[in-house]
This record gives structure tokens, C-alpha cells and sequence, in this order.
């Protein structure tokens, strides 16, 4: 019997030096979680045998468990190195359509030749599908998708109002409005341009000219012609109303051929603007002039020929403010042009929050959300079963996967262009090594002695 002790006693040191062993070997591998080993004595006795006298039957390795305590965070300069701090695993499945889950805290992610998120096995990433303000649309394993980075390009947006803010200065001389010639600066006192987009992306310049009233009954009052790639448009109010009648026969036909429906812009003896003029030349609490379809002369492109362009004057009621144009007795200077369109954009990057959420951001200034990582947790995470490739899989002693968002509830925060390091001390480990050598040599000190004696018993004659 003392023979079998004693080989129970060198089966749990060479056991315990195997795990110290493996978690030393792991010292940096990411993600890993150290292991321990856990022993308890044998003791077997029959119903008619003597408790008193009874001696135990030697050791016994109960279980090999891993110990899931937070290990470090080492930073480093790829957004798609995720860590978890806390609560949680990254969920992955081997092929896009397959829904066998493994769950791992190693957050080695890089895309695969189809933008898919994969980890250095191939595994891809699973999310959950985001609605276009960021929220989830269902959080489960089972609703669950690859992460995917798009390769497409962002969308384009058509210009639809231009936010325009000037000084138009008082002192100017004034100028024939029939006389005005966009090729000729005398014929008007002041300009400016915007790139504004039409709906497929294509930039076009949108060119303001100002000119100031001389009729001699009237004062502090502007004309506003608009063209688009220097071809002249008419405009309109906002509620698609000729500005002024008068002025669709005069404006520029002498000079160019091209007579335009321009707008007019009234301010008051204070220099604050009133209002833009309309059709019966009284000022109307009107803001914005509105160009009429810009047509396929000017969008040749295919695009949208329908599209029209407001634009806005930011008309204050109660008395001149920074928001609106002014008359001042200073030079001409745009305070404030500004357009809602946006060109193509192509992918310049990706940003994960600390909730998963993953946004892609484009050239054009635009940036929308694609998916959020999904984390996975489980009641008894000693109970998982150990894969390769600090992976594991769902067991019965682990209970079900619980799917969630990172940062809510017990799950934890996810790190961007981080990894979490094994959680071996290795300073700890080298002692628990040392140990186990003790105890391996003091179990082979009791098998040698028990040797001894019954070579001592066999020498009797």
C-alpha cells in the first residue's frame, strides 16, 4: 500500500509541475489565463474497518481549473487589438455561417482578404447589427453577425442650402444692374464662391455677385445673382415666387444675352437686414432665395437635374445680430458661408468605443456606425471547456452563454488598440516550481524507502 501512496504522491508533483510548467510557457501568450492544480486525499475504508487506524490511500489530482483574474493591458497602435477589462469573452464562429461558438479573451483581430474581422486562427469576430443612430436592434448570440469592415466608399449628399453671412459695405458707389457682366468686376461691387455638390458626388462652384441699387428713390438696397459653374440661375423665394418681376428682363440681358431672376436684399438706415424683396417691392420676413432646378446644362454628370439650392440669409427679426447679413460702413467680408452637401468619401479610418460600438469615419467628414462586439458571459466560467488557441467552449458546468453590450450591466469595457496579457506571475510561478520539485523528490525519497525495506524482507533467509 505504501508503494501505491507514494506513486499517487509523484503522479501530483510531476501533475503540478505540468501545470507550472504550461503557465510559464504561456508567460505571454495574450489572453491566456493561468491554471492550477487542485489535489485531495484519498480515503477508503469498509463498513467493518476501524476509523481509528485507518491510514489514507495516498493523493489525487481533482481538477486542473484556470483562474480568470484580470491580467494587464499592453497598448499598442492596431484599433482592431481589442482587450476586455472585466467581465466577458469575444465570441467568434470559424466560418461566417457557422454558429459553433468559441469564446476567447484574446483580442488579436486583423481583417481577412474579405474585410472580415478574424482572429490569427481565421475565426471571424461576432456583433450585433446597430441601427443608424448607434443602438442595438437585438442583442443575442443567436441574431449575431461577423463584424465587417466596409470598403465601400461614403455616400454623397446634395447640396441643399448654402448658410451665407456678410457685410455688405454702405459706402460703396452703386451700379446699373441691367450693366451687370459676371466677366466684368466693374459692373458689380462684390463676390464670393462655394463648392457646392450635386446628388452623385461632383463638386460644382456656386459664385454670389452683389450689386448695390442706384435707382435714387431707393437706398440700402442689394441685388443677389447666382450662378453655378458661371452659368447664370435664376432665383426665387423659398416658397418658389419670383423676388422681383421686374428684374427677370433687366438683370444681366443686355450683356450677356441671359436674362436672370435675381433677388434683392433690403436693410434699414441702421445697416440691419429687413428682408428680401418681393414681387410687389415691399420686404417680405423672407430669408432664404431658392435657385430654380438647376437642369441638365449645368448637371451633365446624370445626376439629380432637379436639384435647387436655398439660400439662407438667417433673417433676425428682433433687431440686427451676428447671425445675419449686415450693411456697415466697413469693407466686404464673408462672416460665415457654409453648404449641407458632402462628396464621395473613402474609409480613413475605424474607431471602437469602450461600448464595442465600431464606427467607420470617411473622408468627407461623415462617420456611421457598422456593428457593436459582442460579449459574451456565463454563470461558472471555470466550467468552460478548454480549447487551443486560448479558445473555450460552452459547457454544461458553465452553463448557457449570456449575450451583451460591453459596459452595460456586469460586462465589462472593451479597449481599443490594446491586448490583455496572460495573468501569470511569473515570479509566483518559479516558487510554486520549486515546490513542487520538493515534493516530487520527497515522493521518490518514500518510494526508495519502501524499496529498501522490502529488498530487507526478500534478504531474509
Amino acid at each position: 500500500m505504501s508503494f501505491n501512496i507514494a506513486l499517487s504522491g509523484v503522479s501530483a508533483a510531476q501533475k503540478d509541475l505540468d501545470t507550472t510548467s504550461n503557465n510559464i510557457a504561456n508567460v505571454n501568450t495574450v489572453g491566456f489565463k493561468e491554471s492550477r492544480a487542485e489535489f485531495g486525499d484519498v480515503y477508503a475504508s469498509s463498513l467493518l474497518s476501524s476509523g481509528k487506524t485507518k491510514v489514507g490511500d495516498g493523493v489525487l489530482t481533482q481538477e486542473v481549473s484556470q483562474q480568470f483574474s484580470q491580467g494587464s493591458l499592453s497598448f499598442t497602435q492596431n484599433a482592431l487589438d481589442l482587450a476586455i477589462t472585466g467581465n466577458g469573452f469575444f465570441a467568434t464562429v470559424p466560418e461566417i455561417t457557422s454558429r459553433d461558438f468559441s469564446f476567447t479573451r484574446a483580442g488579436q483581430f486583423k481583417l481577412d482578404s474579405d474585410n472580415f474581422v478574424v482572429n490569427s486562427n481565421g475565426d471571424n469576430l461576432l456583433g450585433f447589427p446597430v441601427n443608424p443612430d448607434g443602438t442595438s436592434s437585438s442583442v443575442a448570440l443567436s441574431t449575431s453577425v461577423p463584424v465587417r469592415i466596409p470598403d465601400s466608399s461614403g455616400s454623397p449628399q446634395s447640396t441643399s442650402e448654402v448658410d451665407l453671412r456678410m457685410n455688405l459695405p454702405a459706402g460703396d458707389q452703386t451700379n446699373d444692374v441691367a450693366n451687370f457682366d459676371p466677366d466684368d468686376p466693374l459692373t458689380y461691387n462684390a463676390a464670393t464662391s462655394v463648392t457646392v455638390y450635386d446628388s452623385l458626388g461632383d463638386s460644382h462652384v456656386m459664385t454670389y455677385y452683389f450689386v448695390k441699387d442706384q435707382d435714387v428713390n431707393v437706398s440700402n438696397e442689394w441685388y443677389v445673382i447666382a450662378a453655378v459653374d458661371d452659368e447664370l440661375v435664376d432665383l426665387t423665394n423659398s416658397d418658389g415666387s419670383a423676388p422681383d418681376l421686374a428684374l427677370a428682363a433687366n438683370v444681366a440681358g443686355a450683356n450677356t444675352g441671359n436674362a436672370v431672376a435675381a433677388g434683392k436684399l433690403k436693410f434699414s438706415q441702421g445697416g440691419d437686414f429687413i428682408g428680401i424683396e418681393s414681387a410687389d417691392g415691399i420686404a417680405q420676413l423672407d430669408s432664404k432665395l431658392k435657385t430654380v432646378a438647376l437642369g441638365d446644362m449645368i448637371l451633365s454628370n446624370g445626376s439629380d437635374a432637379t436639384q435647387q439650392i436655398s439660400i439662407d440669409f438667417n433673417l433676425q427679426t428682433n433687431g440686427a445680430t451676428p447671425n445675419e447679413p449686415t450693411q456697415f460702413a466697413s469693407a466686404f467680408e464673408v462672416t460665415s458661408l457654409e453648404q449641407n452637401g458632402l462628396p464621395v468619401g473613402r474609409l480613413t479610418g475605424i474607431d471602437i468605443g469602450a461600448d464595442g460600438l465600431v464606427r467607420a469615419t470617411f473622408s468627407n467628414g461623415t462617420s456611421e456606425p457598422i456593428v457593436r462586439v459582442a460579449l459574451a458571459r456565463f454563470s461558472n466560467e471555470q466550467g468552460l471547456t478548454q480549447q487551443s488557441s486560448t479558445q473555450w467552449k460552452e459547457s454544461i458546468l458553465s452553463g448557457e452563454a449570456l449575450a451583451g453590450e460591453a459596459t452595460t450591466g456586469t460586462y465589462g469595457d472593451i479597449n481599443s488598440s490594446a491586448l490583455e496579457q496572460a495573468n501569470v506571475n511569473l515570479t509566483t510561478e518559479l516558487i510554486d516550481m520549486i515546490v513542487a520539485q520538493r515534493n516530487f523528490q520527497a515522493s521518490s525519497r518514500a518510494l526508495e524507502v519502501n524499496n529498501q525495506l522490502n529488498q530487507t524482507i526478500l534478504n531474509i533467509r
